[in-house]
């Protein structure tokens, strides 16, 4: 028996597990493509709007620290910097979670001890699990690719474009492979990924920032420290200008090195354990973890201070960039019409604002599902089965951790408003005031929260073993409506199913209290659904 027998099956197995998570990371991330790509392209409809974005981009610190580079004046490079950070990121992100879920959450459940006692090779598990993720990055980079193409783009560039994207995936495929070895538990590997991501974007963006113009004076060539980025040599293909397909092998580079790394590591440990021995806890709990509310607190507070920290840094970049949006789209009527369209109001700076802020809402919605999530982990475990062995009844149980990720969400959507409105306000010269306007603006926005937070906690009530793929479809659904259902002219029908349609968009738009009243009283109903199916229910079912 060799060391990769088994590795087919696994695979299959994997594939068998993951098969709606793998539908809608296939053909979801071209769906997003596609709406940026067509959204871009009514903003900078011919070479004069574009040559000015160009400007805007070189002489921006803040577009070229999140953007990135731009190749050429182009509309497929305009593309290319517009979309790339938001896929890049899913493409890593999906990635790294993918693979941690096959390889040491295997081991966490006790799934891999059972595995490994049929005819199974010591690297079958690993191997079948970055087939598998391998596979879904080129499957997506191709879908992407044919998106691109399909919205009028050059097809050298479309493909670099989604080569460069999909590179990204693959290249941190191999970084979760090392994680998974050094990590004890899932979530520090899915921890020490997600920080491996993080460096990787401020590398790019330092390079970036620190760049130089280059070619005919509409392109930027990045410092050193892009180089060494995975998020920097996608952005270093130079997709839609003077392509540069050698730099494709770098990621692939990253990959074979991270898999051989871990193939060693593997060697070296034993079945369940991690090189980085687990901490050992006090002998005795303390007080606040004796109940459901402070365990719950104890459980979501890394993922919080996470969120806190990427709130912060947003806010504040967007707040600031604010400040230039009069001067960045001055000649382009076209994307002034798609702001006031996003933000619903005819004042351009507040606009602007308010459809960021609504754009926090909708991100931070991606932590309420994460959060809520977490009680059908416990269940499929078998953690919930021992904790309501105890006196512990469900309702308790389920309401402390509603009121946790909504107390969550109240933090990040008020953190997310003042940061904003400090950022604009130390440009603008009014820090205070609008600091507190925007705070409030962004508190507004959490009755569409509830309502997410209603269906997720249905979801888990009624039809538990589909709750985690029809929560994130549900989310995403709500941000293609939400931010992309304007420009792309759906009907009023298909935008009024999301409940951030529905909230006002204030600072540019007055106050409305009956839409807030609504959201909230939907939300109340669907909470009661929820906790009633809950109540009445299996577990674990």
């Amino acid at each position: 028996m060799s060391a990769f027998t088994g590795t087919g099956r696994l695979a299959r197995l994997a594939l068998r597990r993951d098969r709606t998570r793998l539908a809608i990371w296939v053909f979801g991330t071209p769906l997003i493509g596609y709406g940026l790509a067509e959204s871009v392209a009514s903003l900078y409809p011919d070479e004069q709007t574009r040559l000015g974005y160009a400007e805007t981009a070189l002489s921006s610190v803040v577009a070229r620290a999140f953007n990135g580079p731009i190749a050429s004046a182009d509309l497929g490079a305009v593309v290319v910097a517009e979309t790339y950070l938001t896929l890049t990121l899913l493409a890593a992100l999906l990635s790294t979670f993918a693979v941690v879920r096959h390889t040491r959450q295997n081991e966490e459940t006790g799934r891999a001890e059972l595995l490994g006692a049929a005819v199974v090779g010591r690297y079958a598990l690993l191997t079948a699990a970055l087939l598998v993720v391998v596979g879904a990055n080129l499957a997506s980079a191709a879908l992407l690719a044919l998106v691109f193409v399909g919205t009028g783009l050059p097809v050298a560039g479309s493909v670099a474009a989604a080569a460069a994207i999909g590179g990204v995936g693959v290249a941190f495929t191999g970084v979760a492979a090392v994680t998974a070895q050094v990590s004890v538990s899932s979530r520090s590997a899915n921890a020490l990924a997600a920080a491996a991501v993080g460096v990787a974007f401020l590398l790019r963006a330092a390079g970036d920032v620190l760049g130089e113009r280059g070619g005919d004076g509409t392109r930027l060539d990045s410092a050193w420290p892009t180089w060494l980025s995975p998020l920097g040599w996608g952005t270093q293909v130079r997709a839609f200008g003077t392509e540069r397909w050698w730099v494709l092998a770098l990621p692939l580079a990253l990959l074979v090195a991270g898999v051989a790394l871990a193939y060693l590591l593997a060697e070296r440990r034993d079945l369940g354990a991690g090189l980085l021995a687990a901490r050992r806890g006090p002998a005795r709990a303390g007080s606040g973890l004796l109940g459901p509310v402070g365990l719950t607190w104890r459980l979501q507070r890394g993922a919080l201070a996470g969120w806190t920290v990427a709130v912060v840094v947003l806010g504040l970049s967007m707040g600031v960039a604010g400040h230039e949006v009069d001067a960045m789209i001055a000649e382009n009527p076209a994307a002034a019409e798609v702001i006031a369209q996003l933000g619903g109001g005819a004042e351009l700076v507040d606009a602007y604002l308010a459809a960021i802020i609504g754009l926090y809402a909708l991100t931070i919605g991606a932590y309420v599902v994460q959060a809520l999530l977490r009680t059908r982990n416990d269940e499929s475990d078998g953690i919930l089965e021992a904790l309501l062995a105890t006196a512990l009844s469900r309702t308790r149980w389920l309401g402390t951790q509603v009121c946790g990720a909504v107390l969550g969400a109240v933090w990040l959507v008020l953190l997310a408003g003042l940061t904003t409105g400090l950022g604009y306000g130390l440009a603008a010269g009014d820090a205070i005031g609008w600091t507190i306007e925007l705070g409030g603006a962004a508190l507004l926005r959490l009755p569409a929260l509830l309502v997410l937070v209603g269906v997720v906690t249905a979801l888990f009530g009624a039809v538990p073993r589909w709750s985690v793929a029809l929560s994130w479809t549900v989310l995403i659904a709500f941000l293609l409506l939400g931010q992309l259902g304007a420009v792309l002219e759906l009907p009023q029908a298909a935008l009024n199913l999301s409940p951030f349609t529905h909230v006002p968009s204030v600072p540019a738009a007055d106050l409305t209290v009956l839409p807030l009243v609504v959201l909230t009283a939907v939300a109340a109903v669907l909470l009661a659904v929820g906790l009633g199916a809950f109540r009445r229910r299996d577990t674990p079912t």
